[in-house]
Parts: structure tokens; sequence; C-alpha cells
């Protein structure tokens, strides 16, 4: 199916953080510095800002109330901040208007350090958490931009923020090329994700955390279906990075949210599992790094078997994809989802890691797979497919098969190199899966497009939403069976049973996409053969020894 959707307008929110993001360009090209060296200052002069605004709203609401008390005033005591929705206190050098206001004569650098040890030291949840490298910078490179970020409204709710604060990571990414793909997964990914495992409420595990997107993208759908999500979402996260570990709990505070998270050099999640994590949690959401070699698969041998973290034994190859894969698997209780992006090839890998799928195929857990076209990732060449597990799928109708989309042609153009999917395109992928899951639809996400589309590919101009049925449609969507898929070789790759619809050819870029995906298949393949190789040699060497 092709949808191609026309490019984004600006809004006055989208100028704002243009805006704002040409300034921190001019101050990345005046300071001399790496991207990974100022992202994290500029986004924590954002957080000030962010905190600042929370704190005086806050303020306002504590003066009002302490004219009308006998108790006297409580505007000073940190604890009437806390109590009110996770709101930071500020002690006065900790404002952004105190520091705004310094001259440039004034060692600002060493303002905004001491203003962010306070902070920590006020706000025992935030500890090591914010960045204090702020004296690397010249007063008039940190005055400027300070004076840009007061351009940030004070009638800025958490959604402003957010956006603006996801919208510098995104660009940070972009700038960072590989390193930043590490740490951010583009919010139109993320953002589909979580409507098709749909986290109401429960516990959410990211075992590579990132900053911290996919529970800020549960947090948004929870808050969107009108709950609050500090009451219904409990978070959990593991990220290796220490540095990326802080910009999470960071992004968690510009969004309101607190969490478990768990980083820097001693957690690793291939060794560690420090949130006890198999059957706990209701949701998993991950990007995990692709294709990481050298895992020590000695220190795992402790965590396979039934019941553990690798329930399907360990794969051969020297690939990680698939230790992945059952760290999702296991992390789940008996009705959890997973929802992940992993490599393409991953879905039809043959040898050990096709038992493993096969093992996980015949539990009745895997529920969908969405192909993803290029240039959505900032980063990654190759194809990537997105998967996802419903531990509670066995026990339905639908418990014998798994649905395949096929989203390689559904995207807007950004720029030469990105794509992206409008949130009507996300409303519409998650709907075709409520269908086939006979859920009922929910276009909180995409509104009226979505629906219209829904309608035009499902239904008939007399149709109606509510009676619409799921059917397999050639192009887009099909629901196939295990048989049907043992006959492919136990493959889940999408285009195997969508198809290609009438008229639809595929694109140069899709080829070369599939092209190096093969490529990349028949290279594994060939290290395999390798391996074997050279097991056989010892083998035979060995037997030659002993038969001397």
């Amino acid at each position: 199916m092709i949808w191609i959707a026309p490019p984004e307008k600006d809004t006055a929110a989208a100028t704002l953080e243009k805006r704002l993001w040409d300034s921190a360009d001019q101050f990345r090209a005046n300071s001399g510095l790496k991207a990974q060296e100022y992202s994290g200052p500029i986004l924590g002069i954002i957080f000030l800002r962010f905190a600042e605004v929370r704190f005086a709203k806050q303020r306002a609401t504590l003066e009002k109330a302490s004219a009308s008390s006998r108790r006297g005033s409580r505007v000073d005591e940190p604890a009437a901040y806390h109590a009110a929705d996770n709101v930071l206190y500020l002690a006065p050098i900790a404002r952004f208007d105190f520091l705004l206001n310094l001259p440039e004569a004034a060692d600002i650098g060493a303002k905004i350090n001491d203003a962010m040890r306070d902070i920590e030291k006020h706000n025992p949840q935030l500890a090591g958490v914010l960045p204090k490298s702020y004296n690397l910078f010249m007063s008039t490179l940190l005055k400027e931009l300070l004076k840009k970020v007061s351009e940030i409204p004070a009638s800025a709710d958490y959604d402003a923020f957010g956006r603006i604060y996801e919208y510098f990571l995104g660009e940070f990414a972009r700038t960072e090329g590989q390193k930043g793909g590490e740490f951010y997964t583009p919010s139109p990914i993320v953002r589909l994700l979580t409507e098709v495992i749909e986290p109401y409420h429960g516990r959410i595990l990211d075992p590579a955390c990132g900053s911290g997107g996919m529970f800020v993208s549960s947090a948004r759908f929870v808050s969107e279906h009108k709950k609050n999500p500090s009451s219904e979402l409990s978070v959990h996260g593991v990220e290796k990075t220490d540095e990326t570990g802080r910009l999470c709990r960071m992004n968690l505070a510009v969004h309101g949210l607190e969490g478990d998270i768990r980083h820097g050099g001693q957690v690793n999640s291939y060794y560690d599992d420090p949130h006890d994590a198999t059957g706990r949690f209701d949701f998993v959401l991950a990007n995990p790094p692709f294709n990481v070699n050298a895992v020590d698969k000695e220190r795992l041998k402790d965590s396979v078997g039934p019941g553990r973290r690798f329930p399907f034994g360990l794969p051969r190859t020297d690939n990680a994809n698939y230790l992945w894969i059952q760290l999702f698997y296991s992390a789940l209780n008996p009705k959890g989802r997973a929802g992940f992006v992993m490599a393409g090839g991953a879905e039809s890998r043959e040898g050990s890691e096709g038992d493993i799928r096969i093992g996980i195929l015949k539990e009745r857990s895997v529920d969908v797979l969405i192909a993803t076209g290029s240039k959505m990732f900032y980063t990654v060449a190759l194809p990537c497919n997105l998967w996802f597990f419903d531990k509670g799928k066995a026990k339905t109708a639908r418990a014998d098969t798994v649905l395949f989309l096929d989203a390689r042609l559904i995207y807007r153009q950004i720029d030469r190199a990105h794509r992206e999917w409008m949130p009507a395109q996300i409303g519409f992928i998650a709907n075709v899966v409520r269908l086939y899951r006979g859920e009922e639809l929910d276009f909180t996400l995409g509104g009226d497009e979505a629906k219209a589309k829904l309608l035009e590919v499902f239904g008939n101009p007399k149709s109606k939403i509510e009676n619409l049925k799921f059917k397999d449609v050639a192009g887009l969507c099909r629901a196939a069976t295990l048989k049907e898929i043992e006959a492919q070789g136990w493959s889940l790759n999408p285009g195997l049973y969508v198809g290609v619809a009438a008229g639809e050819a595929i694109e140069d870029d899709e080829f070369q996409q599939q092209l190096e995906a093969l490529n990349a298949e028949l290279e594994t393949l060939n290290s395999e053969a390798r391996d074997l190789e050279q097991t056989i040699a010892r083998n035979i060497g060995a037997l030659v020894t002993v038969g001397q």
C-alpha cells in the first residue's frame, strides 16, 4: 500500500523549536566542542527553564493560599513543592531568572554549576543527574543561550517542554550520527510501538532505555486517554552509558515522571538483571543495539532454561539479536505485551537463531510484525522491523496466527535522507492491528484522517466505522497461520506474506535495502560456515592426536 503524506506545515511551536535549535547550533559553532560535549549542557539549560516555570506556578499558588491560612507562608518549604505533582524546589541561586540577569562580567558558568548542585541537593531524585560542565563555556555564550531559552513562554506546559526537549534530542541524534542513534529512537517509531502495545496501566521495562523516549511516549498515551501517568505507570530502565542514563532521568523529570533507571558501567543488560525482570512486567518497549558481537556467553550459562532470562537457549552465532529478543520475551508476565525494534534479517535467520524463533512462535506469543521503510532511522541503513509479543494471545482466537504488516511505502518525507510517519499514518496502522485483534478502534491519534483511510481500505462507500472487519489486503497486511509460517521455513519476513498490491512497484531504494539485507545475511552465513570449518578441523585434529 502506498500512502505518501505531504510535508508538515510549520506551526508556532515548530517555529520556536527551530529558532531555539538555531541558537544551539550557533552555541556549538562558537564553543568549538563536539556534539556529545555540548548536548547535555544545552538540555540542562532547557531543563532549568522548565523547572523555573513549574516552580513559579506553584509558588504563586502557595502565596495565594498563605494569605488566607493561619499556618503562615509555605513558599520556602521544599516539601510544599514536592507534594505538588513532582514540582522541583528551587532556591534563589538556582532560579532561571537569577541566572538570566547575571552580568556578563560574572562567572556565569560557575553560577550555573552551583545552581545544578543546589537543585540536586533539594531534590534527591535528581542526584548526580544534572550537567555541571558550564565552566567550559564563555560567559558571553551562556548569556546568549539563556536569553534564547527564556523565549519559551511561562505559559508552557509539560507537553510543550516535552516537545522541545524531544526535538533537541532528535536533532542531537542527527548531528552525532551513529552515536546519536544509540540514545534516541525517532518519535514516530516509538509512538507506533506504544499504540500497538497500549500501556494503559502497569509496569514498563526498557532494558536499553537510551534517553527514555519509550517511557515518555507511554506516559503521553496514558495522558491522552485521560489518566495520570504517574499513578498508572511504573517505569524501569537499564542504560549501559552513564551519560545517556542521566539524559533519560532528566527527560523523565521534564515530563513529570519518576522511574527506576539503572545506568553506568556497572550495569549491562546482557549480564545484569537489576530489576529482577523475569516474568514481572506488563510491558516491554525497546530499541536495542543491533548485531552486537563479542558477548561473553560463558557468563550467561546460568541464565539459560525455562523460567530464566534465556529460556530458548543461547545462539551459537556471535550476534546478540536473539539474546535481546529472549530478554524481552522472558521479562513479560503471563498477559504481558512487548514492542521492539529489530534489525532486518533477524526475522528469517536459520540455525540456532531459527530454533529460538520457532520456540517463541510455538508458545503462541508472536503477535505482529511490521516492516518499516528505509530512511526512518537516523543511523541505520539496513531495513528494520517492529516486533510485537503478546503472552495473553495464546488464550484468544488468534492464538495460531501472526499479523504481518508492510508499512514500507507509508511515510512522509522530511528531507532527502529522512522519512517519518505522521500522526494519521500511525493511527491508521495501529487501528489495522486493533481490527485484527477484534479490539475497539481508537482514533485519539490520527483522528478523522486515520478513520477515513481505514474506511477506504477495509470498507466501502456505505460502510460504518463500527462495522469494519479485518481482512487480508495485498500490499498492506495479512494474518498468516502457524502452518503457513512453517511452510515458509518459520520466517517472519512480512514481505513473504503480504505480497504486492496490483499496480504497485517497489522503489529503487527499497530494492537496494532488500539487497543489502540479503548481503548481510550471506555474510553472516559465511561467518557461521567458517566457524563450523574451524570446529571440524579442531575435532579432526584431536582425533588424529588420540589415534597416534
